[in-house]
């Protein structure tokens, strides 16, 4: 089934004169509405639009910054590659598709986390060019920003929302992309991405 998309929705988003990135927003806006993040009341779409914030940081490239602010939308809502296509462009959604897992929704989700992340990983290290490598870093980091705002406030109970409950576990994944990015180890998000893996992972025992 296709995100539903408004004869309102539809006169904004090919609104040529409205920045692509404003566009993008609103897509998000609408592709993530009521969703919020795991565990709490903050609205999704503040990861997204904190990940394109943090490719902003990268990169003057509107495009990547556009696929920054739709991430998620094929991977965990009903937009179709098709919609992006139109809407967006194939540069666009070439990167956002590279950002996206193969979530096997006809699966468990817990019984498939380490696969997927494992292709993730593979993808970054042999696949991924420059720009792919700055997204995939503005989104982990956003990520991680939050795991230690929360590790923080709550501890381990924070790992209780994930499908995957072993700290370890995400220690890994977090270390290997963060090995599959060196080549970005010169920008400050790196650093600081680098530096909150082991402030949440090492000086709390893993």
């Amino acid at each position: 089934m296709a995100m539903e998309i408004s004869d309102k929705l539809n006169a904004v988003l090919s609104e040529d004169e409205l920045p692509l990135f404003e566009r993008a927003v609103i897509f998000a806006a609408a592709a993530h509405k009521g969703v919020t993040r795991k565990g709490n009341r903050i609205p999704y779409l503040s990861h997204p639009v904190e990940a394109a914030a943090i490719v902003a940081e990268l990169t003057d490239d509107e495009e990547l910054k556009a696929a920054a602010v739709l991430h998620d939308v094929l991977e965990d809502t009903e937009a179709t590659v098709h919609q992006l296509e139109y809407y967006f462009g194939d540069r666009v959604t070439y990167y956002v598709r590279g950002e996206s897992e193969d979530k096997r929704r006809n699966l468990p989700p817990e019984g498939t986390w380490i696969m997927r992340k494992q292709e993730t990983i593979d993808f970054l290290k042999k696949e991924a060019d420059h720009n792919a490598k700055m997204l995939a870093l503005a989104d982990k980091l956003s990520n991680l920003r939050s795991i230690a705002r929360d590790v923080e406030s709550i501890g381990d109970q924070l790992w209780e929302r994930f499908h995957q409950k072993d700290r370890t576990m995400h220690g890994w994944m977090y270390r290997e992309i963060a090995e599959a990015l060196r080549e970005l180890e010169e920008y400050p998000a790196w650093k600081e991405y680098d530096k909150l893996i082991k402030k949440v992972f090492e000086e709390n025992g893993n």
